[in-house]
């Protein structure tokens, strides 16, 4: 009897990022590239993240860069990896992905968080006309933007009696899949609970995962679209031919994460010989190893067997590939050599 389970299907999510010396047009385009190829090595899936004000990150408007994606690929699936739904009214998100749906239809992924996505002040601006995403409403505005993308929309009930009708868009055929994003007890709860697919954020926390998605699965109440619990996980990777490029890619983004896990400056993503050539201090090296261990670094056969290795572990058929490989400054700026390089090599 054969045991062996076929490799994972392999799937992107993009934070856009800014290097030294970069334009955000510049890093928008690298990640245009990234997404084609993607797409023409078969990949799954294709998300971009949600962040704002911060100097070495470009995602910060999801809807925009998944329209441009689709129109630039033919087959894989783009979506938001995720919409940060407490900076949102429910509406805008729904007619946003409604109308992506419309323009590509089978290919769009609604995936949601209830993280802020920035500082308190930015958060704050975001929602400066008035309240959005209440997150104490999150599990309510949840329901509401699968209701309001359904081919028959949402019926309101007014304070007069009356209902009022609402639609995403006025005539569905298809809505897009919503994805339930997270690293917590609460969100796994929720996933299950609404019969959503759920992704656990690994590449944000690892910790706990087990336990969560435990959680998730023995308390999935199968819904119509989703009869049985979904769920991938994400993986920082950095991939190279030899394990001496990869380590010095990986370094560039494992020092911008120690600073801020330190709450020291950010500023654009360090190529690889400025990351080389100014060492952390002690704290931050030992954060830095021990994120390292956590992140996929290396070469192409230990990088593969990884993946397959932690996909079988947590028992999900698909992994989230966040590549974070940095660049050498002799590097163009409107391309990412070695986030392309890392797809391409785990792809096989």
């Amino acid at each position: 009897m054969n045991d062996v389970r076929p490799a994972p299907a392999l799937s992107v999510l993009d934070l856009v990022p800014v290097r030294t010396g970069q334009s955000s047009a510049q890093a928008l385009e690298s990640s245009m590239t990234l997404v084609r190829r993607a797409d023409a090595l078969g990949l799954t899936r294709y998300w971009f993240a949600e962040h704002h004000n911060m100097p070495a990150v470009a995602a910060s408007t999801p809807p925009v860069m998944i329209a441009a994606a689709a129109a630039r690929t033919e087959r894989i699936r783009v979506g938001s990896g995720g919409v940060m739904l407490p900076n949102h009214a429910p509406l805008v998100v729904a007619e946003q992905f409604a109308a992506l749906e419309a323009l590509a239809p089978g290919r769009i992924d609604l995936g949601i968080g209830r993280a802020p996505g920035s500082d308190p002040v930015v958060t704050a601006l975001l929602r400066s006309s008035g309240p959005t995403s209440d997150v104490d409403r999150f599990p309510e505005h949840l329901r509401n933007i699968l209701a309001l993308m359904a081919p028959d929309g949402a019926r309101l009930r007014l304070t007069d009696g009356q209902t009022y009708d609402v639609n995403a868009t006025p005539a569905a055929t298809t809505t897009p899949t919503l994805w339930l994003l997270g690293s917590s007890d609460y969100s796994a709860r929720l996933a299950a609970e609404l019969g959503l697919p759920y992704v656990f954020a690994n590449h944000f926390s690892g910790a706990g995962i087990d336990q969560v998605l435990a959680l998730y699965r023995d308390g999935y109440r199968p819904s119509e679209t989703h009869p049985r619990p979904r769920t991938f996980l994400t993986l920082n990777a950095v991939v190279a031919p030899t394990a001496e490029e990869a380590h010095e890619r990986a370094l560039p983004q494992l020092r911008a994460m120690a600073r801020l896990r330190t709450g020291r400056p950010m500023g654009t993503a360090e190529t690889v010989e400025e990351a080389l050539a100014a060492p952390l201090d002690g704290l931050g090296e030992q954060m830095v190893e021990d994120m390292r261990s956590r992140w996929l670094v290396g070469t192409p056969d230990e990088a593969r067997a990884e993946v397959a290795r932690l996909a079988a572990r947590h028992g999900v058929d698909e992994v989230m590939i966040v590549p974070v490989a940095g660049s050498y400054a002799s590097e163009p700026l409107d391309a990412t050599p070695g986030r392309v390089q890392t797809l391409e090599l785990l792809a096989g």
